[in-house]
Parts: structure tokens; sequence; C-alpha cells
């Protein structure tokens, strides 16, 4: 069998500030913006790595999920644990600054983990966790 992972979804629940974070911090290029208003989705992905994509879409535009459901989804997106993605960069320590002077939300800074791998975390606008490890 021979698979690839083509795209990985993360919620939004601001698409500008969901865009501008993708965009213009993390430095993504925008493959796609379709649909208005809150309700956009939109694919963004690592420039030159054009089979790899993130789907920022609404968390609950789904017409099967409940209201009691969509609640739920809030309540965790609130809290930074519905959605989360691991990223890698050569260069952790810039990355860590660029974002950090972005004003997003530290999780936590550069550190060595016991389990052998230098990572930080942020929270993007809809508090979904992005870890990001030192590539080695």
């Amino acid at each position: 069998m021979n698979l690839t992972i083509h795209t990985s979804a993360l919620p939004h629940d601001d698409p500008d500030a969901s865009l501008v974070f993708y965009r213009d911090v993390l430095g993504f290029e925008v493959r796609s913006d379709v649909g208005q208003g809150r309700m956009r989705w939109i694919t963004v992905g690592p420039q030159g790595q054009p089979d790899m994509s993130i789907l920022l879409a609404p968390p609950a535009a789904d017409p099967g999920i409940t209201e009691a459901e969509r609640r739920t989804i809030a309540e965790m997106m609130a809290k930074g644990t519905y959605g989360w993605i691991l990223l890698a960069t050569p260069d952790l320590d810039a990355v860590f600054d660029k974002v950090r002077a972005a004003e997003a939300e530290v999780v936590q800074e550069p550190t060595e983990q016991p389990y052998g791998i230098r990572d930080c975390a942020f929270r993007d606008p809809a508090g979904n966790l992005i870890r990001i490890q030192q590539l080695r």
C-alpha cells in the first residue's frame, strides 16, 4: 500500500486571524480560500511542499453535528484542547523568536525533552496547539 498524508485539518473560529497566523507568521502559502464570513475553508501549506496542506475549517459546519456537539467543540477550542499539529524546522530558535514576536500565545519555550527532541509550543488564534520540533 502506498499512502501519503495530503491534508490535515484544524478548526478556526476567525478565518482572518488564522490566515494572518499561518500565512504571515509561519510563512505558509495560501492554496485556496473558499466561502465567506466565518464559513471559510482555507488551505495553507509550506512553500516548496505542494503535496502537504493544512485545511483551516469552520469546526461545526457539518450538518450532522448537533447543537450539544457544537457547544462542546466551542468549549474545547476555548480551552485549546480541540486541535493540534506537529511541525518541524532546522532552526527552532529563529522560528520561536518570529512566532513569539507576532504575539502568539507561548505554551512552551524551546526545551530539550527527555525523549530526545527539542521543541516549543504555541497556540494559534483558534486555540490549536502548534508544537514545533527541531530537525536534527
